[in-house]
């Protein structure tokens, strides 16, 4: 019998593959999670990377009656579920399953990749069919339920349907068109003379001065390689971010920790001659936003694209604003070496130092 799905508080009535999660009593974690104890040789930036390095090995943990299950439904998360549930069409299209996943996390896509138009095609029909039939992405809460359990519901809609979409794209494009068309012409603009990209990798920042706030999979993918987006807009309006690269345990290079940004806030907003104010999300938040706002954002607007929430205007000048957060990072990451595998309490002891 092959691999089944099963809801995530099933896991413990019969041995279960985690993926994209951790939990007592998992036969085997599949996760990129930090702290996940996923087998070394199967780790990867990607929990669906994970999933492919163990089919592609013929794992003999992956192969036979298991079931399956994740605590959250997101793209990563469920192409590794449904590669798990569908191993030889996996396989066979694993370089496109690959790019999906790293899209859906990271929001990063080279755009030079031929698979490029598929993936973001895959990823827009599971975000939009997501939207349309269920809730958003850390909506779980505003529907008044659990996202372990209501995200059943998510893969057992979307696991028998996916294939004919990987196989046929033309067969989703009614759901993936209008996201798809938004971040294509997005890519342009990041790609245009108005768009400027200003690279500091000894502290792993990339600042991209742009007209105005655009998709994440357009914005972040020519900041590949680097875990924080500096962006500034025309008319003061800016924000920070670390990205999920610094969430996870990323396995194709080292990284620097995530630091607290308290004293950047605080420094911000001694200079801030507007009624608003600086404010920053906590280090483990899964991807911490520096902004000008006055209230902190809920998690499904922090998750929802940069064009899709309001962006204040500072009183600070973008040439100061950049000077200020270079200077902050490049002050407190001059004795850190960047390295793979950060525990969360070393994490919070480097932003000690």
């Amino acid at each position: 019998m092959p691999c089944h799905f099963v809801p995530f508080p099933r896991l413990r009535r019969q041995p279960t593959i985690v993926v994209d999660s951790t939990a007592l009593g998992a036969a085997l974690v599949l996760a990129h999670w930090r702290g996940a104890p996923t087998p070394g040789h199967l780790r990867d930036d990607t929990s669906a990377g994970s999933v492919l390095r163990a089919l592609r090995q013929a794992n003999p943990a992956v192969v036979g009656n298991w079931a399956v299950t994740a605590n959250h439904f997101d793209v990563d998360g469920f192409v590794g579920v449904w590669s798990l549930l569908n191993p030889e069409l996996a396989l066979a299209h694993e370089p496109l399953l690959r790019l999906t996943a790293t899209l859906g996390d990271f929001r990063e896509l080279d755009w030079t990749n031929p698979l490029a138009d598929h993936a973001l095609q895959l990823v827009c029909w599971l975000n939009a069919r997501e939207k349309g039939l269920f809730y958003p992405p850390f909506g779980a809460p505003t529907i008044r339920r659990r996202e372990d359990e209501a995200s059943a519901e998510k893969f057992e809609w979307f696991l028998p349907r996916f294939a004919e979409v990987l196989l046929n794209p033309e067969s989703g494009r009614a759901a993936w068109e209008p996201e798809f068309e938004r971040v294509r012409r997005a890519a342009e603009v990041m790609h245009s003379p108005g768009t400027q990209l200003t690279r500091y990798p000894e502290i792993g920042l990339v600042v991209v001065r742009t007209p105005e706030p655009l998709p994440y999979y357009a914005l972040f993918g020519p900041t590949a390689g680097f875990d924080m987006v500096l962006s500034l807009y025309d008319g003061q309006r800016y924000e920070f971010e670390y990205k999920y690269t610094t969430w996870i345990d990323l396995e194709s290079r080292p990284t620097l920790p995530r630091l607290p940004l308290d004293a950047l806030v605080a420094k911000l907003n001694t200079r801030e001659t507007t009624t608003r104010r600086w404010t920053a999300d906590q280090v483990t938040d899964t991807g911490p936003l520096l902004r000008l706002s006055g209230k902190g954002l809920p998690k499904t607007a922090r998750y929802a694209d940069p064009d899709q929430r309001q962006i204040y205007a500072s009183s600070i000048s973008p040439e100061a604003l950049e000077q200020t957060v270079v200077a902050f990072f490049r002050e407190r990451y001059a004795s850190i070496e960047p390295r793979r595998y950060w525990s969360w309490a070393e994490i919070r002891g480097a932003g000690q130092i």
